[in-house]
């Protein structure tokens, strides 16, 4: 047997870190921030441990929390004080993601994203205008072009008072183009826009749906985001955002799709995103608490096969836990 060919001896403790083909560091990491406009205290997620609702006047001091810890981006979701059908807290200039972004820009000097959606301001809990008679009919869905004013609307208004980037995890058709060209009449060129580009209709989002208040009232989101079965229709999602002005492009979620992400590596020169979502999260937890599984290890892991797998910044709910190791 030929053994001048032995991978082992790269594996031992002097040379393995110096052949390591990924880093995994805190710089890559986005942690999420819930402030929620209907509370004055702090609310543990019941389903998402160590993770809580912060009131708005709150949201800056959380996000130096996460600062502290070395990671250095946030991305804010907003529960809003009252909700209607067409999303107004959304986009309103006293919004709870409006009014939290101005505090955190002031008081922190944290890379602060902003989600751009409507699921969680709209009272159906859909990602936008839905057609009438949605609730009795579960073939109607949410209007597409309707949609796309609102979320322009709403992606100028967190700019304007001081996010850094934008993500419109809407999957509404044109929505990259739409904010594109409101950030740029606005006189808001240089912020950039990551796009939820291929947003999966996944089971893997029952926890973040608890945190933030946005599961539908009725029906579900098949409609508008992607079929789990589909993997070439990403590329095509992602070369629609990417043609529109998009400048990262995410994944998500992110461990079940680890064949999009490298495919989208591969295929385009802009940043690719992953996002690390609360379902991923709320498992390994609840396998750690029955002691089958070491949490740390298992979180280091994941997010180092996604980063393997391509993506260069990685939203995810262990951002802080790893921070220290990191």
């Amino acid at each position: 047997m030929d053994l001048t060919d032995r991978p082992r001896r790269l594996r031992t403790d002097g040379v393995r870190p110096l052949v390591s083909e990924t880093d995994l560091d805190a710089s890559d990491l986005v942690a999420p921030v819930f402030v929620d406009a209907t509370t004055d205290e702090r609310v543990p997620i019941e389903s998402m441990p160590g993770h809580e609702r912060v009131p708005v006047d709150q949201a800056a001091a959380r996000v130096a929390e996460v600062r502290e810890t070395g990671v250095e981006a946030v991305i804010v979701f907003g529960i809003p004080e009252s909700k209607d059908d067409v999303g107004t807290r959304a986009y309103a200039e006293d919004g709870v993601v409006q009014r939290a972004v101005r505090d955190v820009a002031a008081e922190t000097d944290a890379y602060v994203i902003t989600d751009v959606c409507l699921c969680e301001y709209t009272d159906h809990g859909h990602c936008g205008v839905v057609e009438e008679d949605a609730a009795e009919d579960p073939t109607l869905t949410v209007k597409n072009d309707e949609t796309l004013d609102l979320l322009r609307k709403t992606a100028v208004s967190h700019v304007e008072a001081g996010a850094d980037m934008v993500a419109p995890s809407s999957m509404t058709d044109g929505m990259v183009g739409a904010i594109r060209e409101g950030l740029d009449d606005s006189g808001l060129a240089e912020a950039p826009i990551m796009s939820y580009a291929a947003k999966y209709e996944s089971a893997f989002y029952g926890p973040f749906r608890d945190a933030a208040d946005g599961a539908p009232a009725f029906g579900d989101r098949r409609h508008y985001q992607m079929d789990p079965a589909n993997a070439r229709e990403a590329l095509r999602e992602a070369r629609l955002d990417a043609e529109q002005g998009a400048d990262v492009l995410m994944v998500k979620p992110a461990l079940p799709y680890l064949d999009v992400v490298s495919s989208l590596r591969r295929e385009f020169d802009r940043p690719i995103a992953a996002y690390n979502v609360s379902g991923e999260y709320a498992m390994l937890h609840a396998a750690a608490d029955r002691g089958w599984l070491d949490l740390e290890e298992v979180a280091y892991e994941s997010l180092l096969s996604v980063k393997r797998a391509g993506a260069e910044l990685i939203v995810t709910y262990f951002a802080e836990d790893l921070a220290d190791r990191l």
